[in-house]
């Protein structure tokens, strides 16, 4: 069984009425992850150290550096700094489409260290038609996924991504402090398992960033649910390239901001 990347932290914990009182967390583990490409340096993810090899995979996906076809393996290492992850590429495998960075990219941020405006927001492909999926479908994949964040329930500090079948079950869940990190993690599953992302949807539990409709778009997903709200740039980029976003999906309900004829209310005997 693999460990929770985790340590239990003493606190006083105070409250109005109760006063103060000691007690213990756990925390997620967050560490450097340095990423090069066939022994070439290119970032530095701030992670939590689980699922290093889907976080490599899914991120040269994402980010457009290379095909899943592309790449031959990953090398994951501990070093004493944190981790690294060196991506080996198919010979004369081009990487002109990869962002060029030249800081660290915090959990928080996707696109630290970007150089140039024109690298932040790139030409998207336009998703293929996908599964169309029922309302209430998408209310079963967020009830079941708050039991599917082991690290989650454990910390109540980290972000969670899943794939989700067309009716709703949970298929894949990857979790990391940081959101894009989580994401990048269920790609690189993906990619290695074969999953396909438009036989379904994507769930993620954080808000929805232009990043993040960027990344499930070349993980070739048609719709992303989002259990927060999205940006306005989001759902301009959604819109363009085609993608269903639904957001704000809490235990009541949901928004669909973009493509809705992908969502259809199930009849009663089929939900």
């Amino acid at each position: 069984m693999q460990r929770l990347p985790a340590h239990t932290r003493p606190a006083a914990q105070w409250r109005g009425r109760g006063g103060t009182q000691a007690i213990a967390r756990a925390a997620p583990e967050e560490v450097a992850v340095g990423l090069s490409f066939d022994g070439r340096p290119h970032t530095v993810l701030m992670a939590t150290p689980a699922d290093l090899e889907d976080l490599a995979v899914g991120f040269t996906i994402t980010e457009a550096v290379a095909g899943r076809a592309d790449i031959l393996g990953v090398t994951v290492e501990k070093s004493e700094l944190g981790w690294l992850a060196d991506v080996r590429l198919a010979p004369g495998t081009i990487q002109r489409k990869a962002r060029p960075r030249t800081l660290e990219g915090r959990s928080s941020c996707g696109l630290c260290g970007v150089q140039r405006l024109a690298d932040a927001v790139r030409p998207l492909p336009a998703v293929a038609d996908g599964a169309r999926v029922s309302h209430q479908a998408v209310q079963r994949a967020v009830d079941a996924l708050e039991d599917a964040q082991v690290l989650g329930r454990a910390t109540r500090a980290t972000h969670a991504a899943a794939l989700a079948g067309p009716d709703g079950t949970l298929r894949l869940v990857r979790e990391d402090v940081g959101r894009h990190n989580a994401l990048d993690k269920l790609a690189g599953a993906m990619a290695r398992l074969d999953h396909d992302a438009a036989d379904g949807f994507v769930l993620v539990t954080s808000r929805c960033s232009f990043e993040m409709v960027e990344k499930t778009v070349r993980m070739g997903g048609s719709i992303l649910v989002a259990v927060s709200a999205p940006t306005d740039l989001a759902i301009q980029r959604a819109e363009g390239a085609g993608l269903t976003l639904v957001a704000l999906a809490r235990a009541d309900g949901h928004a669909v901001f973009t493509r809705a004829e992908r969502l259809f209310d199930a009849a009663p005997e089929l939900v």
